[in-house]
């Protein structure tokens, strides 16, 4: 029986056309599964569905997501959580993936991204997620923050541009936070497998986005996070510079530590979509 498969361009690349027409007319995919974003389930029978191809430096593995969670794609991923997935699957029939390390308190760290450079020396960013309260409304948020000054690239000076260089892309500097940015175009946030990858950027006229920022590991949520973001398709993205908000544990924290970034005029901010361009 044919499913209400989405096959994007780049996983039908990956998987060939022929295996791409088997997983549409249902001989190679499964009438129900679980979603590889909000862990609920799902059927390809029943409802619009996404084929999403995570692969290793070695290994491929086809998984399936609701269509309003996340579009098919191609989902880099490191080899050796691939093949702990696939070991898990193998060992125990509909056993979930291995839990990736835990970072400490819901952060993640990993170089600057391409293009920015830290003065005097590499930065490092991390990104923390955690719900906040706009306009009345629990949302979903990421808050970004380096560990030192960023530099604009090809400038020797110690300066600090890392809210100029984001306003330059689009963020909007906050005065509030209670008030939502606007949609930052072409920018995405990709959750997968129930964890946050990457944040996406627009690729070069013709290419596919390109990663602003990846986790060396995939960083978790918590699930009243992953229900938040799953029920808007949307995520509020917060930046400061280096020591404006720190690394806190609690929500109600994280709020205050953003209040009063926006109020000393160090807090930029914008909306960008799940998992899509």
């Amino acid at each position: 029986m044919p499913r209400l498969l989405d096959v994007s361009d780049d996983v039908r690349a990956e998987i060939g056309d022929e295996e791409a027409d088997r997983l549409l007319t249902g001989e190679n995919a499964p009438g129900s599964y679980d979603c590889t974003s909000c862990r609920t389930p799902g059927d390809t029978e029943q409802e619009r569905t996404s084929t999403v191809l995570f692969v290793g430096d070695e290994t491929a593995v086809l998984a399936f997501a609701h269509a309003s969670c996340i579009p098919s794609q191609v989902v880099p991923v490191a080899e050796e959580q691939l093949q702990g997935a696939v070991r898990s699957i193998t060992g125990e029939e509909g056993a979930p993936p291995p839990p990736a390390p835990e970072p400490p308190a819901g952060q993640v760290s990993v170089p600057a991204p391409a293009g920015v450079r830290a003065a005097p020396q590499q930065a490092v960013i991390g990104v923390t997620s955690g719900l906040v309260l706009v306009d009345g409304d629990v949302r979903p948020a990421l808050v970004v923050e380096p560990t030192g000054p960023i530099a604009r690239p090809g400038s020797d000076g110690p300066g600090d541009d890392f809210l100029p260089l984001l306003i330059e892309q689009g963020f909007m500097p906050v005065s509030d936070v209670e008030q939502e940015p606007p949609v930052l175009p072409g920018w995405s946030v990709l959750l997968a497998m129930g964890r946050l990858h990457a944040l996406l950027q627009p690729g070069a006229p013709g290419e596919s986005p390109a990663a602003w920022w990846q986790a060396h590991q995939p960083l978790p949520v918590t699930d009243g996070w992953r229900n938040a973001v799953n029920r808007t398709s949307q995520v509020l993205v917060f930046a400061a510079p280096a020591g404006s908000i720190g690394q806190q544990s609690h929500e109600d924290v994280l709020r205050e530590a953003l209040d009063k970034a926006a109020a000393a005029g160090v807090l930029v901010a914008a909306v960008m979509p799940l998992a899509g361009t």
